[in-house]
């Protein structure tokens, strides 16, 4: 089974001209033609499962239109969309911010999904699917380090439940370093798929490996890939696996 993770930027590219006129001001404009480049990716890339974060619901930035959905469509995949921040958040009442979530893709049978929100932090969203033999959480985690670890913890929390195999996958923002993760690691016995510590940020020249895909040990990857793809600020993770009986 192949999942793909990737952290889309609302599909609103970057490089320097993202920059300009102003810096960040790439987060105002339109999506619609470097989406189709992401979905066009994703499709080439084959894959079972898709975690997107920072996906945009429908504001005018993507013509109205939830980008997890409409990529969804192009892969004649399942999609589950959620914002990031709980309804009781004053940034719903924000335009365009308010739009913003993350979202799986899968062509596998969906037999449940939850919705979570931390405790702690602005992004809040942790969103769970389970599929016949597996369990996948999907997080962003806070920029600010207290904010990350209350985040953790409330991660941790969230597993006792889960019996089956599991992945737990999305950009956890260690900006202080990989070693941030190591007590998380060591409570939950997972373990991360990136073997090597391959960066994943930012993509133009990769110095820092934000995004994680962390597995159970009933989970064997046989394959993990970082492509050289520039469509967002991240670069995407590919990982194959397959469960061990």
């Amino acid at each position: 089974m192949r999942f793909v993770l990737y952290n889309i930027r609302y599909g609103t590219g970057s490089g320097w001209r993202f920059h300009l006129p102003f810096p960040f001001s790439g987060y105002l404009k339109r999506s619609s033609h470097n989406l189709e480049r992401i979905s066009s990716f994703l499709n080439s890339a084959e894959p079972d499962i898709v975690g997107l974060l920072e996906v945009d619901n429908g504001s005018y930035r993507s013509k109205k239109t939830n980008q997890a959905a409409q990529i969804a469509n192009d892969l004649n995949f399942t999609h589950v969309y959620e914002s990031k921040y709980s309804q009781s958040s004053l940034i719903q009442e924000i335009p365009l911010i308010r739009e913003q979530g993350n979202a799986f893709l899968t062509n596998q049978n969906i037999e449940a999904e939850g919705f979570h929100y931390f405790q702690e932090g602005i992004k809040r969203l942790v969103i769970e699917l389970e599929l016949k033999d597996l369990v996948i959480f999907l997080v962003h985690l806070s920029v600010k380090f207290r904010h990350r670890q209350y985040q953790l913890s409330d991660l941790y929390s969230m597993f006792e439940e889960v019996r089956k195999p599991m992945i737990v996958a999305g950009d956890f923002n260690p900006l202080w370093g990989d070693r941030e993760l190591n007590l998380f690691l060591a409570a939950t016995r997972l373990i991360n798929a990136n073997a090597a510590g391959q960066p994943t940020y930012p993509s133009r020249s990769p110095r820092r490996q934000l995004d994680f895909i962390f597995h159970s040990q009933a989970i064997r990857v046989t394959r993990f890939d970082i492509p050289e793809v520039q469509f967002s600020d991240h670069r995407p993770l590919v990982c194959d696996f397959e469960l061990v009986n």
